[in-house]
């Protein structure tokens, strides 16, 4: 009794109010499919709230109950309420009868809001209706919002569950994220329930660990526990949950499991306005005897909606202003009459913006909301934590800082023990060998450079690891078959490992099933075969290290160069030595015969050089060049004899992949099951192909089941089996095999890496660990380690290029040096052209002839290469003009000595002709009465004249026949009784006798014809003529000199100073003068010939 009497007092205290409350009020209807739903307390809770803070204006509801799939009592509902003139109709919350409430208010003006997802085909209907508005996001830019969350994970591929065609629409920019070709998307419907559990069976079947579950808030829950039943719910499984209200379900038992769960909402716990539904709620809760504690993270969307869509309206409403003067209608549904405030109302409520629970709410011109925000969550032990947010202006942006997220990561990894998964093959992992008494386990079983690496990795990231072999011992292949995979890649989808490690290729279809981190180590596939034996060596090797034309070019410039230093040392006036350097030189002679130029060249490009050098500026000019030249092909010689001689011969049949394609005697095969076996098998390239088949079709089979069987196989081949496999295993078997090689060099590129199972937690800092290795140089120290050091590495040598590898010099390669020897040889040539015309004016002028006669004498001689010594051009201008009488002297002294070289001359040609004697007596009885009227006119001694006729008379006959001279001797009393004078005058003989060249015979005996006493004309062309018969003669019969070294020395000189003081000549002695006539013949070592004649000495008139 006392309760009912508070209840009446409440109520007409409530009724004094709203009759105090003199506000305009306003009906607003709402339909519901049953009475006291969640979101009809949400909706008259929300009214409430905002009568209480718009108080220009009081909403009355209106709520109706209808069967809303029934349409004509949907309309027969929707009429009753404008009957009872409201200006808004709310609802409903469901696609069924929402049509039918929007073309009735669309025809009668009355505002339309709705707070549900639309369809499609709704949304295109509804474009037409403008009388409605939706708080709902877009259901085009809602699917893009997810569609942008689910790439940013980055998964390669995924399954799509959805419970009906409905749901499906909302997932059309999802199930266009995934690539078609490689990474096609699985769509799949969900089966009636409650046991979902053979439907999860068969996606468990499947390579795909992620998931997009899109159904009902009361099935998330329950496939989620079936899930985790089946193992489903692992470490490397994901679970992106696209329901909007994932985040009111109870979880608990899910929040021990180690898969990434991800979901969506659109609201803000924090936020103010959730709150106060939330209390709203839990005031409704009190009234209703229902003590319910509401928590701001469990509210539902619909009802966050429905507060957004009344808040939005009333807060219009009073903002447009027209309360005081809006009047009710009621319209009948008959009559088709509109309400004109109703169209203003809603196209203000289009134009302006407001912040609700759900954020921002804009729409655009179909009444559609444009704008919203999406937080996206992931499930963590302590519940859902916020990720990042997306909306359609700025699309995806973390929340969580990157630092956070890094950290949640390691305090994973620190508390976790990978599994690693792998195979043994040296040198990625082996077998360890115990030491005596040690029993092995755990990870202390094996050892290589896998377990290197990953140890690496763990120490940078801190944790732990422990490796297990793959059962079957293989890489991974996918069997098309059974539609199944093996080996490591089977052990990570099967979740029995988190990493697996060996030799394992990157191929695009293990890309399809597993992760993969950078590559640590990058190769290519080659030929591993056998060493063929060492060729004998070749007898003629040392050729090798220049080609044919280089030698054939250098032969040539060796024999130009000899030439050309013969030549120019005949043209250079410094080459033409002195014989005796003693002694002021009457005649020089020429060293460099061809014996010696070729001698000298051929020291010089042997590298031992030479007893005599040349002097002339053009000799030496060539030699240089030509010593350049040596040097130059000398070291190029060696260094290249060097690796030709050091390096083994080795003949291999095979080169290349396209020597092995074009043969069939060698057979070659591969690992089967193998990434090296799949790029032959996949290959497009026309000699890969052919290969291909080659291998498919031998028998037996070429393929083998480990790389052990196949090295062995190429052992014992004998060079009849080739074995193709990737470079880094070759390189490791050559570095401990010496009887194997390397044919060729890659055949492809590809790289080995970590494997992973997709969307791994770690994987990105596991890359990193790998990047940081590469970096510091740790890969590379690893791979050398295991390579080079370990288990025998190094113990064969490879020789980075055998000895056929070994190029040639061709012309090419040494033409600069042949350049330059040339350039020196030409120049050299023309120096000694110009020392030539040089010597030429000097003779010219010495000798008072012309530069033309000049010229052609130094020419001819030079051109007879047989002649070896010179005479010396003794210029008069050292004691004053020729007519001085110190000249006198010295032409007289000359003519003594052309006359008594003149008689040994004809003594020698007395072996000839008796005619040659008789010119020869009369030549010197001439000589002796100028000299002796000479010595009179000048009154010299006795001994003085019997001194000079002596020296003019010391002529040797020839043993066969006695000198007619001598018989002229004989008649001469005073000399014969004067044996002091005879031996005085030997003794002066002696002293003056020098050699004297034949090559001058013919020019002196024309001076001696011109200034002799004159014969009759006859008896002077008779003698010119025997004189040139004879000389003929002699230069056909007189052997080679050798080179005598010419050197002018003062001595002489003076001697013939002294002698001179002694000494007056007639006019008729100048007459008389001709220097260099008489020639003495010499031997090849320089020394006087006897040959029964004596020697006479030359002496300068």
């Amino acid at each position: 009794m006392k309760i009912l009497l508070f209840h009446l007092i409440l109520a007409l205290i409530y009724a004094l109010a709203n009759a105090a409350d003199d506000r305009p009020q306003f009906n607003v209807g709402i339909i519901f499919s049953n009475k006291n739903n969640e979101t009809e307390i949400a909706f008259r809770t929300a009214i409430e709230r905002a009568n209480v803070f718009e108080r220009s204006f009081e909403l009355i509801p209106i709520v109706e109950y209808a069967d809303l799939d029934d349409s004509f009592i949907v309309e027969k509902t929707v009429c009753k309420m404008v009957a009872q003139g409201v200006i808004a109709i709310f609802g409903p919350n469901t696609a069924g009868g929402t049509d039918i409430v929007s073309s009735i208010c669309n025809t009668l003006d009355i505002p339309h809001i709705v707070f549900d997802w639309t369809s499609s085909e709704a949304l295109d209907d509804r474009q037409h209706s403008t009388m409605t508005l939706n708080v709902h996001p877009n259901n085009v830019l809602l699917s893009r919002g997810l569609a942008e969350i689910l790439q940013s994970f980055g998964w390669r591929s995924y399954t799509v569950i959805y419970e009906t065609e409905r749901e499906l629409q909302q997932l059309q920019d999802i199930l266009q994220v995934g690539e078609p070709t490689n990474n096609p998307t699985t769509v799949r419907q969900l089966t009636e329930g409650p046991d979902f559990r053979p439907f999860l069976k068969n996606i468990k079947l499947s390579t795909d660990n992620c998931i997009v579950l899109h159904c009902s808030t009361e099935n998330v829950v329950s496939i989620l526990k079936q899930a985790n039943e089946l193992k489903m719910l692992g470490e490397y499984q994901s679970v992106f949950i696209t329901v909007l209200d994932t985040h009111t379900l109870d979880l608990k038992e899910l929040l021990s499991v180690t898969a990434n769960i991800t979901t969506v909402r659109l609201m803000d716990p924090t936020d103010y306005q959730v709150k106060n539904v939330a209390h709203d709620w839990e005031e409704h809760e009190k009234r209703e005897k229902r003590y319910y504690r509401a928590d701001p993270s469990q509210v539902k969307t619909n009802l966050i909606l429905a507060n957004d869509a009344v808040y939005m309206f009333a807060k219009g409403l009073a903002e447009l202003g027209i309360a005081e003067e809006l009047n009710p209608p009621k319209l009948d549904c008959r009559k088709n009459r509109a309400w004109p405030p109703g169209r203003r109302i809603l196209e203000f409520l289009k134009a302006r913006s407001v912040e609700g629970a759900t954020g921002r709410v804009d729409f655009n011109e179909h009444g559609e909301r444009n704008f919203f925000t999406l937080r996206f969550m992931e499930l963590t032990s302590t519940g859902f934590l916020d990720l990042a947010t997306w909306d359609p202006v700025n699309g995806l942006d973390s929340l969580e800082k990157e630092d956070a997220s890094e950290k949640r990561v390691g305090e994973k990894l620190s508390n976790k023990t990978f599994i690693i998964t792998s195979r043994i093959g040296a040198p990625f992992l082996l077998n360890r060998e115990p030491k005596e008494g040690e029993i092995l386990q755990g990870n202390a079983r094996y050892e290589g450079y896998s377990m290197d690496l990953i140890d690496a990795i763990a120490r940078l990231l801190n944790f732990k690891y422990e490796f297990v072999l793959a059962p079957d011992g293989k890489y991974g292949s996918f069997n098309k078959i059974t539609q199944s995979w093996d080996g490591l890649v089977k052990q990570l989808l099967d979740g029995n490992a988190d990493l697996g490690i060996c030799d394992l290729t990157m191929t695009s279809s293990r890309r399809q099933a597993v992760d993969f981190t950078p590559p640590f180590m990058t190769l290519g596939i080659s030929i591993l075969y056998a060493k063929p034996e060492q060729a004998p060596p070749d007898l003629f090797s040392f050729l090798s290290p220049f080609s044919l034309d280089v030698w054939v070019y250098m032969a040539t410039a060796y024999l130009g160069v000899s030439l050309l230093i013969f030549g120019l040392s005949r043209m250079a006036p410094a080459d033409w030595e002195n014989p005796h350097p003693c002694k002021e030189p009457e005649e020089v002679e020429n060293l460099w015969c061809m014996s010696n130029t070729t001698w000298l060249a051929v020291g010089s490009i042997m590298g031992q050089g030479c007893d005599i050098l040349p002097k002339a500026a053009s000799t030496r000019l060539v030699t240089s060049m030509w010593w350049f030249f040596a040097l130059m092909m000398l070291n190029s010689y060696t260094a290249n004899l060097a690796a030709f001689l050091t390096m083994s011969r080795m003949e291999s049949s095979i080169k290349s992949a396209e020597d092995l394609a074009a043969q069939s005697k060698i057979k070659y095969g591969a690992l089967q099951g193998g990434s090296t076996m799949g790029f032959f098998r996949d290959s497009n390239f026309s000699t890969y192909q052919r290969m291909w088949t080659a291998m498919e079709t031998a028998r037996p089979s070429v393929f083998t089941q480990s790389n052990d069987e196949g090295v062995d196989r190429v052992l014992k081949g004998k060079g009849l089996y080739a074995f193709l496999m990737e470079s880094t295993t070759l390189e490791y078997i050559i570095e401990r095999n010496c009887d194997l090689m390397q044919v060729g060099g890659w055949l492809d590129y590809k790289t080995y890496g970590v494997a992973m199972p997709f969307n791994s937690p770690y994987r990105k800092q596991i890359s990193g660990a790998v990047l940081k290795l590469g970096e510091s140089g740790t890969l590379s120290e690893l791979k050398r380690k295991w390579w080079k050091e370990m288990h025998g590495g190094g113990s064969c040598s490879q020789t980075e290029s055998s000895s056929s590898d070994t190029p040639e010099l061709d012309l090419e390669n040494v033409g600069g040096v042949f350049l330059v020897l040339g350039i020196g040889l030409l120049t050299a040539i023309l120096i000694g052209v110009c020392e030539f015309l040089w010597n030429i004016k000097a003779v010219a002028i010495e000798e008072k002839v012309s530069l033309s006669e000049a010229f052609k004498a130094e020419l001819l001689f030079a051109l007879r290469f047989w002649i070896q010594t010179k005479p010396v051009h003794t210029s008069s201008s050292s004691g004053g003009s020729p007519s001085t009488s110190s000249s006198s002297s010295s032409k007289s002294s000359k003519s003594s000595k052309s006359s008594s070289s003149s008689s040994s001359t004809s003594s020698k040609r007395s072996k000839h002709s008796s005619k040659s004697y008789a010119r020869s007596i009369s030549q010197s009885t001439k000589s002796i009465t100028n000299a002796t009227h000479d010595l009179e006119k000048n009154e010299l001694s006795v001994h003085d004249k019997l001194r000079k006729i002596s020296s003019m008379f010391s002529l040797k006959s020839a043993k066969s026949e006695p000198s007619v001279a001598d018989v002229h001797l004989e008649s001469l009393p005073a000399i014969k009784n004067n044996p002091h004078q005879n031996h005085h005058q030997q003794h002066h003989h002696n002293h003056h006798q020098q050699p004297v060249n034949k090559g001058t015979h013919t020019q002196m005996v024309r001076e001696v014809a011109q200034q002799t006493t004159p014969l009759s004309e006859q008896q002077s062309v008779d003698e010119d003529e025997e004189e040139k018969q004879q000389e003929v003669e002699e230069e056909q019969s007189a052997p080679q000199p050798q080179p005598i070294e010419r050197h002018h020395h003062h001595h002489h000189r003076h001697h013939q100073h002294k002698h001179h003081d002694h000494n007056h000549h007639s006019p008729h002695d100048q007459d008389q003068e001709q220097p260099g006539m008489q020639l003495i013949e010499r031997t090849q070592n320089g020394k006087m010939a006897r040959n029964g004649h004596a020697a006479v000495p030359v002496q300068e008139v």
